[in-house]
């Protein structure tokens, strides 16, 4: 069986997700047949590298809710990732663009440190006062480093800048989309078949904000995901070629 995880480092459901899964995938007696492949997803694409504010900021320009109701997300969210014994900073958080995130998990990946990469990321976002987003490519190498990678090769990773992507011409499937990628109860994030299926047309359903739910709501709105990069664009909210 192959489960495949669209997510990204700045979405907090993907974090608390990530537990629950694991959670579930240990409980489950087949769980040497399972192959757990992680795929990247970007939420905010046009975010240029750089550009850094603080997420309630985020939350309300992005979903046109008050101060108060981000505030209010923020903390139901705080106490999901608590109950899966999970640290989560509900005050004074960041959000930046994730792009290089992913470009150093996959060459984690390349290196069998993917896994060690990603939890140290989403650590490091949601859990720790030390900002991800505002330290620049250090902050990135220091947390390859832990991870068990070379830093010079991580270096090398991110001062090699990919060709710039469009995004007018898609040639590759679409991922589902959703923020909530990681969540064992969401029926878009767990998929088995053969190697790289279509996603689903239909995206999973949604509360009005990142945290103001745990659970889907039964009047969602359909996601919208960008379309996906071309071939001559690798990494750009999916997998490189022949990933």
């Amino acid at each position: 069986m192959r489960v495949e995880i669209w997510s990204d480092i700045a979405c907090p459901w993907c974090y608390v997700g990530k537990a629950r899964f694991e959670k579930a995938l240990d409980a489950f007696p087949h769980r040497d047949q399972v192959e757990v492949v992680h795929r990247s997803f970007e939420l905010d694409p046009g975010r240029a590298k750089g550009d850094v504010q603080p997420v309630l900021a985020m939350l309300t320009k992005k979903y046109g809710m008050s101060e108060a109701q981000a505030q209010a997300g923020e903390d139901n969210l705080g106490a999901q990732a608590a109950a899966e014994g999970l640290d989560y900073r509900t005050r004074d958080r960041d959000h930046g663009n994730t792009f290089d995130m992913h470009r150093l998990l996959h060459f984690a990946k390349e290196q069998g440190r993917q896994d060690e990469l990603i939890q140290l990321l989403y650590r490091a976002n949601f859990a720790e006062e030390r900002s991800l987003f505002g330290e620049g490519d250090e902050r990135l190498v220091e947390l390859a480093a832990e991870a068990g990678l070379d830093t010079d090769a991580a270096r090398k990773v991110l001062a090699t800048r990919p060709p710039t992507p469009t995004r007018s011409a898609p040639t590759r499937p679409r991922p589902p989309g959703s923020a909530r990628t990681a969540s064992p109860s969401s029926s878009s994030t767990a998929r088995t078949g053969s190697p790289a299926p279509s996603p689903p047309r239909s995206s999973p359903r949604h509360s009005p904000g990142p945290g103001a739910s745990a659970r889907p709501s039964s009047s969602s709105t359909r996601a919208t995901p960008r379309p996906a990069a071309p071939t001559d664009a690798p990494y750009r909210g999916t997998d490189p070629p022949g990933s």
